[in-house]
């Protein structure tokens, strides 16, 4: 049960990135990324996690974009994959990408700052 469901996710997935880069032409959706979905137990709700490059006002445009277009999206899902009953697509913001950019950036702060601190003697204990 749980790979039909893993299957209908990604196919899902897909289907809402090809739409967003081919389809929609709503000038508010900025540069945007699907990152995940996640159909409940009897696959009627689809939560659709967006990942937004830009300003949080730009965020704010996209996500206000693309639940404008829900309706559309879930007519194009239903069309493309046949299925009976088209699962409800309600878009949440997922930070997971910008948190994973942060955390690199902090890493890459604390290589230098350990490589500028090369340079100095450490003080050696007195015993």
């Amino acid at each position: 049960m749980a790979y039909r469901k893993d299957k209908l996710e990604e196919m899902i997935r897909r289907l809402i990135s090809e739409l967003i880069i081919r389809e929609l032409k709503d000038p508010r959706i900025g540069f945007t990324t699907i990152t995940k979905v996640e159909l409940n137990k009897d696959y009627s709700d689809a939560k659709v996690g967006v990942s937004v490059l830009g300003t949080p006002r730009e965020i704010r445009k996209t996500l206000e974009g693309l639940r404008s277009a829900s309706g559309f999206i879930q007519h194009y899902i239903g069309k493309n994959m046949r299925l009976r009953h088209v699962p409800k697509i309600n878009f949440t913001l997922d930070s997971s990408i910008a948190e994973g950019v942060r955390m690199v950036g902090l890493i890459d702060n604390l290589e230098y700052s350990a490589e500028d601190g090369d340079d100095e003697e450490l003080p050696e204990s007195e015993e």
